[in-house]
């Protein structure tokens, strides 16, 4: 049950989320993904030797800092588990499952003749995911502040999105971070599809608030820009 000075609240009774159990790649799915900490100072690999001289499909390595700044000089190490290519690094995060929502279903499919011989990478299909963060404070837990928590609720900030997420988690209130919103591969190894998504209402209003985000503006006219406004004059 979501409470008066929400924004899912006031769209009730047309409910926010529905149950979809077509798993397909659908803009407003509720997903889960390996969300990295993009907030963080990235590391990388570098290869420093191998453990047997004739084995090449492993490597030893050293995971060092990875400045924007700064070359890095990797050594010439012929290792096939990690080929080097001119001008790339790799790039290690941390990061956690999470659940997400698929912002958009990545756009369309471009025909082989295009891209016969031609780098993988170039077409692989992605999808635009924005990650849920678990707000409740705890022991193993920092959350949110719950007077932060509220007004993100009364939808005071573009980045943020308050829900209860109609899955069974460790905390009971998420917060999405639309500012942390990711490509990430269509592959059943890289995302896992859930049976629910967003009313047609709540994804009407969702692109509202995306648009506010993006343009840095709300246009107090749209229909969210007034429940907001609403919900911003409630004491």
């Amino acid at each position: 049950m979501y409470p008066d000075d929400s924004i899912q609240g006031i769209l009730s009774p047309t409910p926010w989320w529905e149950e979809d159990n077509n798993l397909d790649y659908r803009r407003g799915r509720l997903v889960k993904f390996f969300a990295p900490h993009v907030d963080q100072n990235p590391f990388t690999l570098i290869p420093i030797g191998r453990e047997e001289a004739t084995e090449h499909k492993t490597a030893l390595v050293k995971i060092t800092p990875l400045d924007i700044r700064s070359l890095i000089r990797y050594p010439e190490l012929p290792v096939a588990a990690l080929p080097q290519y001119s001008k790339e690094v790799r790039v290690v995060y941390r990061a956690r499952k999470r659940p997400g929502l698929i912002v958009s279903s990545g756009g369309l499919r471009v025909q082989k003749q295009l891209t016969s011989g031609k780098a993988k990478w170039q077409t692989s299909r992605t999808v635009m995911v924005a990650p849920y963060y678990g707000a409740d404070e705890g022991e193993l837990r920092s959350g949110f502040k719950p007077e932060f928590v509220k007004r993100i609720r009364r939808c005071e900030y573009p980045q943020y999105m308050w829900d209860l997420l109609p899955i069974n988690s460790s905390t009971e209130i998420s917060i999405m971070r639309l500012d942390h919103l990711q490509p990430v591969g269509r592959s059943q190894d890289s995302i896992e599809l859930l049976d629910y998504c967003l009313s047609n209402d709540a994804l009407l209003l969702f692109d509202e608030w995306l648009e506010w985000l993006i343009k840095g503006s709300l246009e107090n006219e749209t229909l969210f820009g007034k429940l907001r406004e609403d919900l911003l004059n409630l004491e």
